[in-house]
């Protein structure tokens, strides 16, 4: 895969996206389907398992977007069956960049009752530690993905069938998994105790659908049924959904970021549609954050509900002051060096006849490194804009995360070393605000604001309260944040 282009770089990156399909027929192109809708969630890698009474099972992974790899009649036709799991991947656990076709999942096992294959979005913090013991115990890994060890401690499980090889072995890892997985006749899905990423569960004719977001069940026709609950394994044959309990019992602490930018904006999640909820976002940012500007404008396109909303709050009015250009992908050629360094001007373009002499707000999602951000700026500033405002439709982004979302190391979030005044400077801006914390689980519904005792969502990334301990950062030298701080 070439680089990924400036304004990419410097976003926090999407973790995975997991979907699968039973008893309907030509599964393949279902899956492929579901996986086009959660390109977002990966774009550098996907793959696709399936089964088939005559054939047995069969697998096809490829670098790159699902459209440029998985709409080959001649592909699709080597997938045949009833049943089939895919991935779309970001790596961030392994190698990064998708350098190697053996890290890019479904991954398939064989055991003594049979294959499986699974797929997996989130991250497994202990993962260092099981690998390195299941190493000495004989175990020869194929992949650097944290992902593989699920395929190993289920082939050292005892368990007498696979649903109950991958309890016993899920109940052995730490940290934030969300797993679609398939024998030759079950769909199987689990997610973790906490239940920090989404997994959704979907009727589809006499079949079944499993997904990390409902958009995908929307393309494929299936009807949304409920979600996965946090701790909860269900194995779908064709007798149906059946439920079970493999964890303790634990308080869910959902990645509020699914709500801020991960999840597509028509996905539903707990309930809430993710579109209305960045609406709210704005408008707790206007509350907020009020300033005296003429426009309101987008960072296309995360940051364009959220504009909305402060739009819409403050009554300033609403405008498409950045242009995106929809053709710009990773796979652009690769330049000169005096075109690359334009950056950001290849993805986004200034409308200098609605910017030129105005006080401009811009609204954004999140800010991570800061680059983006103040070349954004200059671009506004070289349209003629008279003032330019940043405001953030999340708190400052101050803490990596370990749980299947790659962020830079700490020392190079801006927030982790800079205060919002001193980050305004850098960025050279007229102001910049971000919604805090309360105001953001306001946003997504929790009316009272974030209970420090007992916080309802994972938000680390913002509060550096980790509610899985990252053991294996932390024994590669990762502090963790003071109890009293």
């Amino acid at each position: 895969m070439p680089p990924a282009h400036p304004f990419d770089d410097d976003k926090l990156k999407e973790e995975c996206g997991v979907f699968g399909v039973v008893g309907v027929s030509d599964a393949a192109n279902f899956v492929a389907l579901g996986m086009h809708a959660l390109q977002h969630r990966g774009q550098e890698a996907g793959g696709i398992v399936t089964h088939d009474s005559d054939q047995g099972f069969n697998s096809a992974r490829r670098f790159g977007y699902v459209r440029d790899n998985f709409t080959s009649a001649k592909l699709m036709e080597t997938l045949p069956g009833s049943i089939g799991i895919g991935h779309v991947r970001y790596s961030t656990a392994g190698s990064k960049g998708a350098t190697a076709i053996r890290d890019v999942q479904p991954f398939f096992g064989e055991f003594s009752m049979g294959g499986a294959a699974i797929a997996h979005n989130g991250n497994i913090t202990n993962a260092n530690a099981l690998r390195k013991e299941l190493i000495d115990r004989g175990s020869i890994f194929q992949s650097s993905s944290d992902s593989e060890c699920i395929i190993h401690l289920m082939a050292r499980s005892m368990g007498a069938t696979i649903p109950d090889r991958m309890e016993e072995a899920l109940r052995k890892v730490q940290g934030a998994f969300s797993v679609v997985a398939m024998t030759r006749t079950k769909l199987i899905g689990v997610r973790d105790p906490l239940g920090v990423r989404p997994l959704v569960l979907g009727k589809l004719g006499d079949g079944w659908v499993l997904s990390s977001e409902t958009c995908a069940l929307d393309i494929v026709g299936a009807e949304f049924i409920r979600e996965i609950e946090p701790g909860e394994m269900v194995v779908i044959n064709k007798d149906g959904v059946k439920s079970h309990r493999p964890f303790r019992p634990a308080k869910s602490r959902f990645c509020i970021f699914e709500h801020v930018y991960f999840s597509r904006p028509d996905s539903i999640l707990g309930g809430r549609s993710v579109y209305e909820t960045r609406e709210n976002i704005g408008r707790e940012l206007a509350k907020e954050n009020p300033v005296e500007a003429d426009l309101v404008c987008p960072v296309p396109d995360s940051g364009t509900p959220a504009a909305i909303g402060y739009s819409l709050q403050s009554g300033i009015p609403y405008a498409m002051g950045i242009i995106r250009n929809q053709y710009m992908g990773r796979t652009f050629i690769e330049p000169s060096e005096q075109i690359r360094n334009m950056g950001v001007r290849l993805k986004l373009n200034v409308n200098r006849a609605l910017i030129e002499g105005k006080r401009v707000i811009l609204v954004d999602d999140s800010v991570v490194r800061g680059t983006t951000s103040r070349k954004i700026k200059e671009m506004i500033l070289d349209a003629g804009a008279a003032e330019v405002h940043f405001r953030i439709a999340s708190p400052p982004t101050a803490w990596p995360c370990f749980y299947g979302v790659d962020t830079p190391e700490r020392e190079k979030l801006l927030a982790a070393t800079m205060s919002e005044a001193e980050m305004a400077e850098h960025l050279a801006v007229d102001s910049l605000k971000f919604i805090s914390l309360d105001g953001l689980y306001r946003a997504v519904g929790e009316t009272k604001g974030r209970d420090p005792n007992a916080p309802a969502y994972c938000d680390a990334c913002f509060s550096g309260e980790y509610p899985v301990v990252p053991s294996d950062m932390i024994d590669d030298g990762f502090e963790m944040k003071p109890a009293a701080e």
